[in-house]
């Protein structure tokens, strides 16, 4: 519709509005009120035009690391009052693109046969203090044609740090028992807080109970296959490869898997 109110403005001192309008089927008062706003949409492209500047800045800054979501957080960090869907579409409109990351290995098998513990977050990954709430997962790290070592997280909702972690070659319950150690040494104590998670099997395993019980946590897990109910620690995964990798299939090799 804005592309006929356009052709309008363009021929109206050759054709005359009037004319125009029937021709094209649209209403006098609806071009007439179209013209009046003429003004703001000139503005809206000129702060779109700005905004999406900046966001090449910080693309260009980052490496070309950085979607829609981190762009928001850094452009918020930055003083600028956006919103993420404004971002995201600035974004596509200009041409400004983060890195894709290809698609993924399966990291989480369900547990077959896990006892029930209840989604105590509730995609709620917000806290009130540090040492309250914990997130965790377990992602791939390609080193190599068909080679893959594997990291465990363990995340503070409370302000999204890192607070333990391990890398092995292998998906069993120690690499997550040992990630839960690692926190609990960083943080001296994990006791009252809750540790969330998927249902792989590896956080549904007696000896990662047995490792929650002896830090003093509470356990809490999402719905089997809904990525959602794990966001943080999805979206942590999303970015560490995106910002290391920048584009490539894989590490060099394990040495040259940095630190997370």
């Amino acid at each position: 519709m804005s592309s006929r109110f356009q052709f309008v403005a363009e021929f109206a001192s050759t054709f005359g509005v009037k004319r125009l309008c029937q021709v094209l089927q649209i209403g006098r008062s609806s071009y007439y009120k179209w013209l009046a706003g003429a003004d703001r949409r000139a503005e809206r492209v000129a702060a779109d035009a700005e905004l999406a500047t900046r966001a090449a800045a910080i693309t260009a800054e980052f490496d070309g690391t950085y979607g829609s979501p981190r762009m928001t957080a850094e452009l918020r960090d930055a003083g600028v009052v956006v919103n993420a869907k404004r971002v995201a579409r600035v974004m596509h409109e200009h041409g400004v693109v983060g890195v894709h990351l290809r698609k993924k290995v399966r990291t989480t098998i369900p547990a077959k046969q896990a006892s029930k513990v209840h989604d105590l977050l509730e995609r709620d990954f917000t806290a009130d203090a540090r040492n309250r709430k914990y997130v965790g997962d377990i992602t791939y790290l390609p080193i190599g044609d068909g080679q893959f070592l594997y990291l465990a997280t363990v995340i503070d909702c409370f302000n999204r740090r890192l607070v333990g972690w391990q890398v092995a070659d292998h998906m069993r319950d120690t690499l997550v028992i040992d990630a839960l150690d690692a926190a609990a040494r960083e943080r001296g104590s994990l006791a009252g807080a809750i540790f969330h998670s998927d249902n792989g099997r590896q956080y549904c395993s007696d000896g990662f109970a047995a490792a929650a019980r002896r830090h003093g946590l509470t356990l809490s897990r999402g719905a089997v296959g809904t990525s959602a109910d794990n966001a943080l620690a999805e979206s942590f995964n999303v970015a560490l490869k995106r910002e290391t990798l920048q584009g490539e299939r894989r590490w060099t090799g394990p040495g040259s898997v940095a630190r997370p």
